[in-house]
């Protein structure tokens, strides 16, 4: 999963690190969230029958399209798009699966996600045709503009936030949450402070308590630190 990754790559992974296999955390859209000791208290997953149909699609039109399931990510063919999604956004690398069917028997896929390079082709293209055939099966949500994602009708992290807070006994007022993507709105509405960058949708920092600085310029990093570093200074 991202985070885990890109955390590792700076020593802040394990026991004495900020996240470690026993931390409670909330993956994949809210839709795989680990408890206390890192005990998973919920998964939910697509229709197999919807998921294959993408699948066809994207063997149909060339549209690489990889599925995440739990801490693997799946897809049909490599593309350089592809390999992005592991080497710029550290997610895992994706297995290439011989068939639709060999993958569909792989994993359980709790998300699954176009990419396209090409300018306004989501826009124009996929986002109106997903938007009509996922029907009741899953949302359609454009976190960044090269990618398309679908994920099971009514999930988001915000759900998933409340549903580890329930878990924990703590109160979404206790919460700092940091976002750039559409599909974190419900996560920044949620928090007690819900932070956007400045890089982010329009939907994103429409919702935002504040605006911090932009992803190229560390600005998760930038906003804990003035968060915590303010926490000190009231506690002083």
């Amino acid at each position: 999963m991202g985070a885990m990754n890109i955390l590792k790559t700076v020593g802040l992974i394990g026991r004495d690190g900020v996240l470690s296999k026993s931390s409670p955390g909330v993956f994949i859209q809210g839709l795989l969230v680990y408890g206390r000791n890192g005990q998973e208290i919920f998964r939910r997953n697509l229709d197999p029958d919807f998921y294959r149909e993408a699948f066809l699609y994207s063997l149909k039109h060339d549209i690489p399209l990889v599925a995440y399931c739990g801490d693997r990510c799946l897809t049909l063919f490599d593309h350089p798009l592809v390999e992005a999604v592991h080497s710029v956004y550290c997610e895992p690398k994706a297995e290439i699966m011989p068939t639709v069917e060999s993958l569909l028997a792989a994993a359980e896929i709790q998300k699954l996600l176009f990419l396209e390079s090409i300018d306004d082709r989501i826009s124009a293209i996929l986002r109106p045709y997903w938007s009509k055939e996922a029907g009741d099966h899953a949302n359609v949500i454009q976190a960044i503009p090269e990618t398309l994602e679908l994920v099971l009708h009514g999930a988001s992290k915000g759900d998933g936030v409340k549903l580890l807070l329930d878990h924990l006994g703590a109160s979404s007022k206790e919460i700092m949450a940091i976002g750039d993507g559409e599909n974190g709105v419900e996560m920044l509405r949620l928090a007690g402070l819900g932070v956007a960058l400045s890089n982010g949708s329009e939907k994103a920092k429409a919702v935002a308590d504040v605006i911090g600085i932009s992803n190229d310029e560390d600005g998760v990093a930038d906003t804990i630190y003035r968060f915590l570093h303010s926490e000190l200074l009231d506690r002083a």
